[in-house]
């Protein structure tokens, strides 16, 4: 409980700058919020979802926080460049947890960004309209909007179940919100660079700096709209980082929504995201998460399945080694009837990492046609490396399809004689094991160049290559 009273006190003492700086739609809950953290406190390893995680230790260093939006110098076109051939996305770009700008395309000249205005100023758009769709600050949006952005923010990001989400919802004071309104189909893929960049006022004395952010982000998809997302979280320096982000996705009648999440961080970075997503009748979801580096990382996705006929897909892939530890936790709930779910996640694990996944399939009562399958597939390379793994089914109705299962291994050595044998060395044989194993997941995305390059990536990743994405400047 001691790591808890530091953000209780916090609350307590910077609540007025804390709502001052951010809109009313998102103080309305704030309230709320802190009373349920208050109440509970971080979870500790006894917590079914969270046995795998500390949670309390990670919050326990004294992190610095930009409760007054001190703006932060980085430029992140600079710092960023993305050369994925092929790929024709709108870039927009978030530092920390405040919307930035978007990637300004001149026909026949350089691109450049358009950075969001000083927080200062007043009567400035942050954000754009694109192809029908807006995306841009949350903040700004619900101070303009604050029926529609009411009418869904925190309302499926339980606060009274989850301490995590309790914390960000009472700290957040800004994100990030894409809104495609009825029957718009975007064209393009919406690309996210999520920047972590640490103010010098973060900084200790004697000490190693060190930063918490905490982002929010709002996608309301309406009946009939189509959207691709592609978030990519990065460093733009060596500090350590603790970052919360809640997603909350709404996904209307016969909507479809891709929605990607990549983390190339440090090894001093520690990232705990809860994804929420509500699907309505005859919708489609794909949600991929893919971990490349990383220092700590936490993935909950609780996935509701709530109208008649919906359909997703949940896939994620984590290489991980070193002292890494990844830990992904969902929850796939059935309440409609003739719904349809699809589980796929894969590890590789060396040196000393820890991996860890549960999954759950609730089937609730009258949700009968469900068709539902989970599968977890483990490789630990080193004899170190620690994989957990818990997939579970909770059925109550009695007109259902369900399984479920588990693995963990080693690379078959058979395989790697056989290999070995036909003249390829033992680290090439082991390398094109792993990718094999590790590319079932990765085939899975729909988004072709994406797709092409991240193989590249992931043999990059298990050659060692691989510190950041080619092209990337960020922590040069």
């Amino acid at each position: 409980m001691n790591e808890s009273l530091q953000y209780i006190e916090l609350y307590k003492q910077a609540r007025g700058i804390i709502c001052e700086h951010s809109a009313e739609v998102m103080n309305t809950v704030r309230d709320k919020a802190f009373n349920a953290f208050a109440t509970g406190g971080f979870p500790t390893r006894k917590a079914e979802r969270y046995k795998y995680t500390d949670i309390a230790a990670l919050f326990a260093p004294d992190y610095g926080l930009n409760l007054n939006r001190y703006n932060i110098p980085v430029n992140p076109y600079d710092a960023f460049k993305c050369d994925v051939p092929n790929l024709s996305t709108l870039l927009y770009f978030v530092v920390n947890d405040a919307f930035y700008g978007r990637e300004a395309r001149v026909e026949g000249r350089e691109a450049k960004v358009e950075p969001t205005p000083n927080p200062s100023r007043t009567g400035v758009e942050h954000g754009s309209r694109v192809e029908g769709a807006f995306i841009g600050s949350l903040k700004e949006f619900a101070e303009k909007e604050p029926t529609l952005v009411g009418r869904y923010y925190a309302k499926i990001a339980r606060t009274d179940s989850d301490a995590v989400t309790a914390l960000n919802t009472m700290l957040a004071q800004d994100g990030l919100l894409v809104y495609v309104p009825k029957n718009v189909k975007m064209e393009k893929t919406v690309q996210v660079i999520n920047i972590l960049k640490a103010p010098s006022l973060a900084g200790r004395a004697g000490g190693e700096s060190s930063f918490m952010v905490n982002r929010r982000v709002l996608i309301i998809m309406e009946e009939g709209a189509e959207a691709k997302l592609l978030f990519c979280d990065h460093t733009a320096d060596d500090s350590l980082f603790l970052t919360t982000q809640v997603v909350e996705a709404f996904v209307g009648d016969n909507a479809h929504l891709d929605l990607y999440c990549m983390e190339e961080t440090h090894a001093k970075n520690i990232r705990i995201s809860n994804v929420y997503i509500d699907q309505q009748r005859n919708s489609r979801v794909n949600h991929n998460v893919i971990t490349l580096h990383n220092g700590v990382t936490r993935n909950q996705l609780d996935l509701t399945l709530s109208g008649e006929g919906a359909e997703c897909s949940c896939d994620g892939c984590v290489i991980a080694d070193k002292q890494q530890h990844v830990d992904n936790n969902t929850v796939v709930t059935h309440h409609a009837c003739h719904c349809t779910s699809r589980e796929l996640y894969k590890y590789v694990l060396n040196d000393q990492s820890v991996g860890a996944f549960a999954g759950r399939i609730l089937v609730e009562p009258g949700a009968q046609k469900t068709d539902s399958q989970m599968t977890n597939q483990n490789l630990c390379a080193t004899k170190e490396a620690r994989m957990f793994t818990q997939p579970m089914l909770e059925i109550y109705a009695d007109d259902v399809k369900c399984a479920h299962g588990s693995t963990v291994g080693q690379l078959n050595d058979a395989a790697l004689f056989y290999m070995q044998q036909r003249g390829i060395a033992l680290d090439e044989a082991k390398l094109l094991l792993q990718n094999a194993f590790i590319n079932e997941v990765v085939d899975k995305i729909e988004l072709i160049p994406l797709r092409d390059r991240l193989r590249y990536l992931v043999e990059k990743r298990f050659r060692g290559e691989l510190n950041k994405c080619q092209g990337c400047k960020l922590c040069r």
